[in-house]
């Protein structure tokens, strides 16, 4: 199974670099929202994909009983999906206001900025 994730998460990548090497600023946000995906993804299946307990330890125990999940790559993932929200909603904003002053999304065309 991590091979054909590990083979998603280079696909991923390379879509998420072809859309924002684009004209469009448009894509360009499609590239980002990919790539942020695809971060993910490779943290999720570099940590190990294991079908176990949640990571809970019984009372009195010192270490768990069996396998069971690790809860840090969980962690590090619920934080990224959070700040790739909070980038992809400031890049939207970004573009719609750059919109309404050039009246274009195309970013060879967006130089100028005297407008």
């Amino acid at each position: 199974m991590e091979p054909i994730m590990a083979i998603v998460t280079g696909c991923l990548y390379a879509a998420a670099i072809y859309m924002m090497l684009r004209r469009s600023i448009v894509k360009l946000v499609i590239g980002l929202m990919l790539l942020s995906n695809a971060a993910n993804l490779l943290i999720f299946t570099s940590a190990g994909m294991t079908r176990g307990a949640p990571p809970l330890i019984p009372v009195g125990a010192m270490q768990p009983d069996g396998i069971i999940a690790d809860p840090l790559p969980q962690a590090l993932i619920l934080t990224a999906i959070v700040i790739a929200f909070g980038v992809l909603a400031f890049s939207v904003v970004l573009i719609h206001r750059a919109y309404n002053i050039i009246h274009t999304d195309n970013l060879d065309q967006m130089k100028d900025t005297d407008t």
